[in-house]
């Protein structure tokens, strides 16, 4: 009688025995994939390999079109333009050239003194005019300007001296360049003797 109340609970728990197990089967076989059958990949990784033990770095993204570098002195070439005259003015253009064989940029003031034969500074350094810089790109070969100008002496009535070069130093940079002057007499003191001095723009000023 013991025997057949055991064979009878075993019956009973065979169903439920084997619902357990088919659920875990189940779920087993989930792991590692989803509902499409795609394989997983953990986060963080490519998924490219090349063979045990190798990892793949990526390659970054790079900016293209990034900002040429700046003009250096050494690569550039200054001299003076065709004076443009006003009323009671002298305005001058300060030519930069690209000498280089690259792409470089300019931006700015250029600095400027007037000097005599002995490399003396005549006069104070001219002002700048309240303008927006620019960043110009001089490809080789190209040319970018600023405006040189002071009120004539002959209307002013301020001293004068006559230079015999113009030292002419572009922007961010220490080494100037000597151009030789050839337009006579500069104020250096005296009523309106000021020089001033605009941004570098794209051209010859011409």
């Amino acid at each position: 009688m013991g025997r057949a109340r055991t064979l009878h609970a075993l019956h009973r728990a065979t169903p439920l025995v084997t619902a357990v197990a088919l659920l875990s089967l189940l779920t087993a076989c989930g792991d590692g994939a989803d509902t499409t059958g795609a394989a997983q990949t953990p986060a963080g990784t490519s998924g490219r390999t090349t063979g045990p033990g190798t990892a793949i770095t990526e390659s970054p993204v790079t900016q293209s079109g990034g900002a040429a570098p700046r003009c250096h002195t050494s690569e550039l070439r200054a001299s003076i333009g065709r004076p443009s005259p006003g009323a009671g003015q002298r305005n001058f253009p300060i030519v930069l050239t690209n000498t280089a064989d690259r792409t470089c940029t300019v931006r700015g003031y250029p600095g400027a003194a007037f000097v005599d034969s002995s490399g003396k500074q005549l006069g104070p350094d001219p002002k700048r005019s309240p303008d927006t810089p620019t960043t110009v790109t001089l490809t080789p070969g190209r040319s970018a300007w600023a405006g040189l100008s002071f009120a004539s002496p002959e209307i002013s009535g301020a001293r004068t001296a006559l230079p015999t070069a113009l030292l002419v130093t572009p922007p961010d940079e220490r080494d100037p360049l000597k151009v030789t002057w050839t337009a006579g007499e500069v104020p250096v003191a005296g009523n309106e003797s000021s020089v001033r001095l605009t941004v570098v723009q794209p051209g010859t000023g011409g």
